[in-house]
């Protein structure tokens, strides 16, 4: 059967919360093995701290940077986009499906968050108070995430734009502790959790003339949103059909897996830039 091209009227978005976690799960654990590209965004209360101390490198200080606000802040979204090695969505139903998860954690009352990255989800749409109320429970997100065979696995590659944040926050989820002190060591814990990463951010700098965020890139690729932006579902597919155009374009001769598991500005990125 010839499916129909991927629009605003056939894309479905699972919403997921505390009642149907089980369930979309368990549909994730039966597509995975076909759809094994996973595109993840994620939405947080943004940045606000910054590391006490002297830093004789810049890399040292973005990941202390880092650390130190994952360590403080709560997850409040997160998309998921599964696709085959073409590009193309699970169809289930009549639609395309991706999926966004929504966490219970964080509270405007109780937490701390950057003002202007509130600001921005709460103009996308995402409704503070029925994360409160109905949101997923995030560790047992995590132990759940765990036996999905979506994470531990080589066969699965992540798609992420500029995503150290996005990492730090799902790390912390699946081993229910703070971030490593060390740099080295939270890559060496991302390679077991996520053995094959691409974030986007980073395999820019091989092409000849891509810049920009993610929204810019998709522009210069000519890909079209669907869904609102600045939530982590509709982003996490722009994220999936922004990748394959752009290996499709800019990586036909050039070998894509040499960039595997190299986040932007973190790691060797960032020592290459000192």
């Amino acid at each position: 059967m010839k499916l129909p091209p991927l629009s605003n009227e056939n894309l479905f978005t699972r919403e997921v919360w505390e009642q149907n976690l089980d369930d979309e799960l368990a549909i994730i654990r039966g597509i995975v093995h076909d759809y094994p590209y996973v595109a993840m965004d994620t939405e947080f209360p943004g940045v606000v701290a910054r590391p006490v101390g002297n830093y004789k490198m810049q890399a040292e200080f973005l990941y202390q940077t880092l650390r130190c606000n994952v360590d403080m802040l709560k997850l409040i979204q997160l998309g998921l986009t599964f696709t085959d090695s073409n590009g193309n969505l699970p169809f289930i139903g009549g639609h395309y499906c991706i999926w966004q998860f929504n966490f219970r954690e964080f509270s405007l009352k109780e937490d701390m968050y950057a003002q202007d990255s509130i600001e921005l989800l709460k103009q996308s749409g995402i409704d503070f108070r029925a994360n409160e109320e109905r949101g997923i429970d995030v560790q047992r997100f995590g132990e759940l995430l765990m036996i999905s065979g979506v994470v531990l696995s080589k066969k699965v590659k992540w798609i992420t734009f500029h995503s150290g944040y996005d990492f730090g926050y799902l790390l912390k989820l699946l081993t229910c502790s703070p971030l490593p002190a060390a740099e080295a060591d939270f890559f060496h814990i991302l390679s077991i959790y996520f053995p094959h990463i691409y974030d986007m951010k980073y395999l820019m700098k091989f092409t000849d003339n891509l810049h920009g965020g993610l929204s810019k890139l998709a522009e210069q690729l000519d890909i079209s949103r669907i869904g609102p932006q600045h939530q982590a579902g509709s982003d996490s597919l722009l994220t999936a059909c922004t990748f394959f155009r752009m290996r499709d374009v800019h990586f036909v001769e050039k070998n894509i897996e040499k960039y595997v598991g190299t986040l932007y500005g973190l790691g060797a990125d960032a020592e290459g830039e000192g």
